[in-house]
């Protein structure tokens, strides 16, 4: 298991916020939280996270132009991004993987499995 990384949660929803917190602290790890792209961005920027678990639907600035944003910045292209969203349809995970995205989790939350799936995405630490 990967212990105590720092993950920065970009979610509008409180309650979606809560359980993934919760799920993830659990497991060991910090949590960062933003409601919005723009905050996200901000947060990212100052505390560098080892992941960023980032909504697509949010207030401000959406999840797929932050993650490009973040994509195109030096001091943040290399954290992963996982796109997080309830709208999957055919053809969405390809568009988020081509997006700025590293990967993909469905809502809603499958609580058995959220915490390794997340922890699939974390690069290991040296």
């Amino acid at each position: 298991m990967v212990h105590s990384s720092t993950i920065l949660i970009v979610e509008d929803n409180a309650k979606t916020m809560k359980l993934c917190r919760d799920l993830l602290e659990l497991r060991g790890h910090s949590i960062l939280e933003a409601t919005d792209g723009e905050e996200g961005i901000n947060l990212a920027r100052l505390h560098r996270p080892d992941l960023i678990l980032m909504d697509i639907q949010l207030p401000v600035m959406d999840g797929q132009t932050a993650a490009r944003l973040l994509k195109e910045k030096k001091e943040t292209r290399n954290i992963p991004i996982v796109a997080f969203t309830a709208f999957a349809m055919k053809g969405d995970e390809e568009r988020f993987l081509t997006g700025g995205f590293d990967g993909y989790v469905a809502k809603p939350i499958d609580t058995r499995r959220f915490g390794e799936q997340i922890e699939g995405f974390l690069k290991p630490k040296r």
